[in-house]
This record gives C-alpha cells, sequence and structure tokens, in this order.
C-alpha cells in the first residue's frame, strides 16, 4: 500500500507503511510466537492476514482548522489541523462520507475547535461504516447551541449522506484530550447501526466498542466459536463483551452464555440482538468484568476475555488461576499484557493460538488463544 500522506511526513500514525505485507504479517506471527512461548506447546494455527487498504470500519477524525476551511484528520505537534480525508485505511464508505461532513461543517457554520487557542465548537467528527453500506456519524461537541444547528440542518445532511441512518452529537465541553464525553444525543429516528458479521446482525450504539477490522472481526468470531464447540462447555461466561460478538456467535440450544461489560450502551445494543435473534439462554450484564467474577456464586465450564490493551490484570487474573475453571479463550489486542496475564496464571498453559491481523500497516495485531487447565 502506498499513502502520500505517509510519503510527505503528514501523518506517521501507520509505522509499517512501505513494509511489504508479508513481512508485515509474519513479523506480527513471531512476535506472537516467540513471546507466549513459555506457556505451553502450543499448536499456533496460520495467521489470519487482512486486506491491505480500506480496512477500518471507524474514523475518529479531529476536526480543525476554520469554520470555511475545516480540516478533518488529526493534529500535528503544534495543534493544527492535518486533513487525512483520503486516508487509505479507511473503508471505502467513511472516506467518501468525509468530503461531505466537511461541506456540512462549513454550511452549518460549525466553528472547528482550536486547541491552541481553547476556541470553538465541534472538536470530531466519527464515523462508523456497516457491511450493508450504513453509516453512523457523531458529532463531538462543545455546547448544546451547536446540538441545535446540527439538528436544524438535519434534513440537509441526511439528503446529502442518505446511507447516514444514525446521527447523534455528543457533548464533551472540557478542554482535555477527550475524545467524547457523557452526554449523547440521537437526532434519528434510528438508535443503533446494524453490523452484521458472521451472519449475526449485531447492533451497534453510540459509545459501544466494536472492532475495527470488520472481515477480521469475522474471523475472529469464527476461531473463537470453533474452539468452544471443540470444548463443548454448557455454561460461558463473555467478560469485556462490548456489543456481544463472541457470545452471540457461541450460543447454542444447551449452552447458557452469559456477558458482562462496563458499557450500558454496549449491553443494550447485545440484549436488543438476543432478543431479536430469539436466544433466551443468552443474558448481558452492565458491570465491571472482575467485580461481577468475585462476586459470582459459581463458575462456568468456560471464560472468554477480550480485555482492553492493559490486560485483564493480577486480580482478575488471580480469580481464574484459583476458580478451577476448565478452560479460558483470551482475545488479546496486546501480546505484552497477555503474557503478563498467562504469567499469573500457571495453571493454564497454551493449546493452541492464532495471529490476526485486525491492524495492518501498524505494529499492533490481535491474538487469540486457548488455555487449557493442566
Amino acid at each position: 500500500m502506498d499513502c502520500s500522506y505517509f510519503d510527505a511526513g503528514v501523518c506517521r500514525s501507520c509505522t509499517l507503511m512501505g513494509v511489504p505485507y508479508a513481512d508485515q504479517l509474519a513479523r506480527k506471527d513471531g512476535h506472537a510466537r516467540d513471546l507466549l512461548a513459555a506457556y505451553g506447546d502450543t499448536v499456533w494455527l496460520p495467521p489470519v492476514a487482512s486486506a491491505e487498504s480500506g480496512y477500518r470500519n471507524k474514523a475518529k477524525m479531529v476536526v480543525s482548522g476554520t469554520v470555511d476551511a475545516p480540516t478533518i484528520g488529526i493534529l500535528d505537534e503544534a495543534g493544527r489541523g492535518v486533513d487525512l480525508r483520503e486516508c487509505g485505511i479507511c473503508a471505502p464508505g467513511v472516506r467518501a462520507a468525509l468530503p461531505v461532513l466537511a461541506d456540512f461543517i462549513i454550511r452549518t457554520r460549525l466553528e472547528p475547535y482550536s486547541v491552541p487557542e481553547r476556541r470553538g465548537e465541534l472538536k470530531y467528527v466519527l464515523v462508523t461504516h456497516s457491511p450493508d453500506d450504513e453509516l453512523m456519524v457523531r458529532f463531538v461537541v462543545r455546547t448544546h447551541a451547536a446540538v441545535d444547528r446540527i439538528r436544524t440542518r438535519l434534513d440537509e445532511l441526511l439528503a446529502a449522506l442518505p446511507n447516514a441512518v444514525v446521527v447523534t452529537a455528543n457533548l464533551q465541553p472540557e478542554h482535555k484530550a477527550v475524545v467524547e464525553g457523557d452526554t449523547e444525543i440521537v437526532l434519528t429516528a434510528q438508535s443503533s447501526l446494524v453490523m452484521r458479521v458472521g451472519g449475526i446482525p449485531l447492533r451497534l450504539r453510540p459509545q459501544s466498542f466494536f472492532q475495527t477490522n470488520t472481515a477480521v472481526a469475522e474471523s475472529l468470531y469464527a476461531q473463537v466459536t470453533e474452539w468452544v464447540d471443540e470444548v463443548s462447555p454448557s455454561s460461558v461466561w463473555d467478560l469485556y463483551c462490548g456489543v456481544g460478538g463472541f457470545a452471540l456467535n457461541v450460543a447454542a440450544p444447551t449452552r447458557r452464555v452469559v456477558g458482562v461489560e462496563t458499557s450500558a450502551e454496549a449491553v443494550r445494543s447485545a440484549r436488543a440482538t438476543a432478543a431479536a435473534a430469539g436466544l433466551a439462554r443468552v443474558a448481558f450484564r452492565a458491570g465491571d468484568a472482575t467485580a461481577f467474577a468475585l462476586g459470582a456464586k459459581t463458575a462456568p465450564d468456560l471464560v472468554i476475555v477480550n480485555p482492553p490493551r492493559r490486560g485483564i490484570g493480577a486480580e482478575l487474573s488471580g480469580w481464574l488461576e484459583g476458580s478451577g475453571i476448565p478452560n479460558v479463550v483470551y482475545s488479546s489486542c496486546n501480546p505484552n499484557s497477555l503474557a503478563h496475564d498467562l504469567a499469573r496464571m500457571p495453571s493454564y498453559r497454551i493449546r493452541t493460538g492464532r495471529v490476526l491481523d485486525m491492524f495492518p500497516q501498524t505494529g499492533h495485531l490481535e491474538v487469540a488463544v486457548l488455555l487449557d487447565r493442566v
């Protein structure tokens, strides 16, 4: 993949840009195998490759510049806007939407926020693209006045961007490096974006986590489901479940599945998907994964964990170590924190593992492992 932004030195976010993709994939696979070699005689499956470009289903774009010439992209070291609306790793549907959104910003007179001057209204536009070519568009603004401006001209936006089925405004008034605030105002009749992955229509609400690479996420769900069916547990917990991708995929008529997630919005999404699919034996709880495990009266046959980059931490690792649970599936976006957690769980060994390249052109990767208690 070639990138004019990278070549010009205006964006270096994709640190492996220019490295042949086969070399990127081999490097990531080798890194995971070397890092986790001490934790079992692992049977490593071939790594799952991604499309080299156009794979990101979501763009978190900083809005800067002026009301007549907004930039949509990132900030440079001085806090000035760098326009990246043609970013090649973004899905074509996302790239097509960004010029339309730039024009809407101009016509709505939404003043981009200036970090150096601490002045302005519009901080970010967040765009998510679904496999059905539908969009969720979120404007992160500082005041209700900006929300009113968006609402007043919403019909114009929907006419120019008819596949934007969900449009929201998020209030984040503070002068600090936080992408979004707690208050989300849905401006359209529809409040969730359907992400059809592996035949399951996951419902993604604003502020809900979903993997940024839809095709590789589908491979990840399929791999974990294969491992779970191989073990054949009668009860499963999906901790850090997000919108329920793992829980909904491993559901079976005789299997009880519980998903746990801190985001109440994500839990609402997961419950809606389960209800629409008639999955009566799948339930979701809003709360902290560690607190849920420590407070449970009984343990399941298998636990799936898909934590943020910091990993599951010492407390949950310690609980799993002493739980007697026969199997754990650990999906990690950070092999280093996975290794730290496995060091705290010496009763478990990796039976099999797989690298899945969620993030081509970068050094990041997803690795999933099936653990046996020995």
